[in-house]
């Protein structure tokens, strides 16, 4: 069986379109990943309207936005041990804990960023 790549502008666009996808499910179906949003959607906001630096600014949205690409990696990756099989295996708890923690870490650094640019 020959699998077909598309190349260039129709590349671009099916990578588009699948992105979309799981943007789309995740929004609909990961309930953390729909509140994350939804604090993105209110942050956003706020770290453009702040007075703050360029660059504090930028700290502030890209430390949101790690959170959000956390989120989206931990489901790849609950999704893919889901798909491999649902009886319990140590190293499937590990990979599901691992990026859960992944997604720990950039709330902290999240967090972190935030008190930093408007408490010190």
């Amino acid at each position: 069986m020959k699998i077909t790549k598309h190349t260039g502008l129709k590349r671009i666009l099916f990578a588009a379109g699948y992105s979309w996808k799981g943007l789309r499910h995740n929004v609909l179906y990961e309930a953390a990943f729909r509140q994350e949003v939804i604090l993105a959607l209110i942050l956003v906001p706020i770290a453009l309207i702040a007075d703050v630096a360029k660059l504090e600014r930028i700290f502030l949205i890209f430390s949101l936005m790690l959170v959000l690409l956390m989120e989206l990696v931990n489901t790849a990756i609950e999704a893919t041990v889901d798909r491999i099989g649902l009886d319990f295996h140590p190293l499937s708890g590990l990979a599901k804990d691992t990026g859960s923690a992944a997604v720990f870490i950039s709330v902290l650094l999240c967090l972190y960023t935030w008190i930093a640019v408007f408490f010190f």
